[in-house]
């Protein structure tokens, strides 16, 4: 019975895995720069939010200045046509189901941002910010076909940045920053526990559920790199580098019913957030029009395996699927005059996970932005950004075959996905 039930909680465990993996790489960190679709957000230095994307571009702003701002995303999710067998053979697990839609499976969130610069001399500029760049929230019902790969899962993150620019001729500049970051997640499903029956014999009554929920948290660091050149005073490049973070949670599963006295326990899950490699263009055509453009690079693709391990003796490794992903980006800006300006863009993103390996947790796709922003620029101090987007993610489909590591225990599910977010973004910057 201990074995069973130490299983059990393997196969718990890892269903959490994804949620963590993906977690919803919020690129949504400055209002001027959603505006384009953050296309030139390397390149761009517009106001100091863009040091999120390349912290040398405050070599740019003088004096000091501090912007405070926040996004409201607002993502819709529907899950329709859920089925699972969850039938174990030999153990007689009762359970083919199906669900019909499910509503919305996601919910709206604010994720703030805050940045601070202040220029020393000619050749240097500190900066610092406060963001979230991971951050999602997936919820379904307790009874629905999928319950035992998920039934909820929140993945929260905060990240401070102190940062130094440095101007090393009238051209190039480059940055560095120390990322630190804090990360938590708390993720729930239902488990099944098959009646181990009698030797010979096989079960004699059908198998039970439960309900498990983990959570854990940690703080680790990592690392910013950037570099700007500036051609002519109308065209500059950029190039941007988050580095991977190595992450090692601490926290505890628990269990709602049978499983309580035996199987709850203290556990460590490693895991590592991706790289983010970033490269922008941007360029005035005349006093009236800017265009820019961008690509960048996720290494999802490092994120290799889950390790869990428990206070009881749980030990699991479990690989992951996961790929590098794309992202392009281009944009375009209309001064109107010396206090407005208007910004549209338009950009390509490409999912991390296939159909075979997408799990309810995280039921991403494929999708394109449109995007559209304006500022006002009252007087010299004051200077105002509003940004909204919207994202129409392509139709995805969950076909979990049971077949996978970890999966056993949880049956098959298929499901069919609809997908796509709004997004509004506002920010305020001070000059002093």
């Amino acid at each position: 019975m201990k074995k069973l039930l130490t299983l059990t909680a393997v196969g718990t465990i890892l269903v959490c895995s994804d949620a963590l993996a993906s977690g919803f790489n919020l690129k949504e960190q400055s209002a001027a720069a959603q505006g384009n679709a953050f296309a030139g957000a390397t390149a761009g230095a517009e106001d100091i939010s863009y040091s999120f994307f390349n912290p040398a571009g405050l070599t740019r702003h003088k004096g000091t200045k501090v912007s405070v701002g926040g996004t409201w995303i607002a993502p819709r999710s529907r899950a329709k046509r859920a089925h699972a067998d969850t039938i174990i053979p030999g153990d007689d697990f009762p359970g083919f189901q199906n669900s019909g839609y499910t509503g919305d499976i996601v919910h709206a969130a604010v994720a703030p941002a805050m940045y601070m610069s202040h220029q020393l001399d000619d050749r240097f500029t500190l900066g610092l910010s406060l963001n979230v760049p991971y951050g999602m929230i997936t919820k379904y019902n307790d009874l629905w076909a999928g319950r035992f790969h998920g039934t909820l899962s929140k993945v929260t993150t905060v990240t401070v940045t102190p940062m130094v620019a440095y101007k090393a001729t009238d051209e190039l500049s480059l940055g560095a920053g120390l990322q630190m970051q804090y990360i938590k997640a708390t993720l729930r499903n239902a488990v099944r526990i098959p009646n181990p029956g009698i030797p010979g014999v096989g079960p004699v009554l059908p198998g039970v559920e439960d309900k498990a929920r983990l959570e854990g948290d940690t703080f680790d660091i990592g690392y910013q790199l950037g570099a700007l050149y500036e051609l002519t005073p109308q065209t500059r490049f950029g190039v941007g580098y988050r580095s991977q973070i190595k992450h090692k949670l601490k926290g505890d599963i628990e269990f709602d019913g049978l499983m309580r006295a035996m199987a709850n326990q203290d556990i460590t899950a490693r895991l590592t957030t991706p790289a983010n490699l970033t490269i922008g263009a941007y360029h005035d055509i005349n006093d009236k029009w800017s265009v820019m453009a961008e690509f960048g690079r996720t290494y999802w693709s490092s994120f290799e395996e889950l390790r869990i391990k428990g206070n009881k003796g749980l030990d699991n490794v479990t690989e992951e699927k996961w790929k590098d992903t794309t992202f392009y980006s281009i944009g375009a800006s209309y001064k109107v005059d010396d206090q407005w300006k208007l910004r549209a863009g338009f950009a390509v993103d490409q999912s991390a996970v296939g159909q075979e390996y997408r799990t309810p947790r995280i039921p991403d796709a494929d999708r394109l932005w449109y995007s559209a922003g304006v500022e006002y620029k009252y007087d010299e101090k004051w200077t105002f950004n509003v940004g909204y987007t919207y994202i129409r993610a392509e139709k995805g489909k969950v076909k979990l075959n049971g077949m996978h590591e970890g999966d056993a225990a949880r049956g098959t599910l298929r499901a069919d996905y609809e997908n796509d977010i709004h997004i509004l973004a506002a920010s305020i910057n001070y000059n002093f």
